[in-house]
């Protein structure tokens, strides 16, 4: 598994990587900060006081408030983001481990569908985190176990996709579900360190296209991919 998460991190920094990078990166914040400015602004409709100071104060504690709070917004957004640039990503994995059997892009229905899916689940997952981070003694443990098993299941699957139906690939991830798991922790440890949770799309990708190959034999027919 190390191995496999040092060689993915490697390679997201790598020259053909980069381009990715930074439209992902773009895009990422460009979200987070629309997000951000959307919600500054709808709060500071709200402000009714007598005195302009105060209201000048609340704005900025809300838009502080609101700044911590869309760090539990990056796994959602990064989601999106992934949705996007997955088959990319994966394809340039691919060219470097297994460059004579490679997968079959997602059709963009199903792989826009698939982001927001893991969209909306990432956003409860890091809602429950939150509430769980009052609770002392849990509340640590529960933010990385929660995300673990979000993006090592998520990831692995749309890494699958490429080669497998989808009935297939879940009935693949139940059968190595602890490995998968324990390998979300390398992608939830990423989460977890400002700045370099924006990664977590790149990484994500290239970490869990290594893992699936390392779990499963690959398809002799890799056209399945997307059934």
């Amino acid at each position: 598994m190390l191995r496999d998460a040092f060689a993915a991190f490697e390679q997201i920094l790598s020259p053909p990587f980069r381009r990715v990078l930074w439209k992902s990166l773009a895009l990422t914040l460009a979200l987070l900060a629309l997000g951000l400015v959307a919600m500054t602004k709808l709060a500071a409709t709200q402000i009714t006081t007598p005195w302009p100071f105060l209201d000048a104060w609340i704005a900025f504690a809300l838009g502080f408030g609101l700044f911590i709070g869309l760090a539990f917004l990056v796994a959602p957004v990064s989601a999106l983001v992934a949705g996007f640039y997955l088959d990319d990503l994966a394809q340039m994995v691919e060219e470097r481990i297994s460059p004579h059997n490679l997968g079959r892009a997602l059709p963009n229905t199903q792989a826009i569908w698939l982001a927001i899916k893991f969209a909306a689940v990432a956003l409860l997952v890091n809602i429950l985190a939150l509430i769980l981070l009052l609770i002392p003694g849990i509340n640590f443990i529960a933010f990385f176990a929660a995300n673990a098993y979000l993006l090592g299941r998520e990831y692995f699957e749309l890494a699958a996709l490429r080669y497998r139906p989808i009935d297939e690939v879940r009935a693949l991830r139940q059968r190595h579900a602890g490995y998968i798991f324990f390998c979300g922790f390398a992608i939830a440890g990423l989460v977890a360190i400002p700045g370099l949770n924006l990664l977590t799309p790149l990484f994500g990708t290239a970490f869990m296209v290594r893992v699936h190959q390392r779990v499963a034999p690959l398809p002799a027919v890799a056209h399945q991919a997307g059934l």
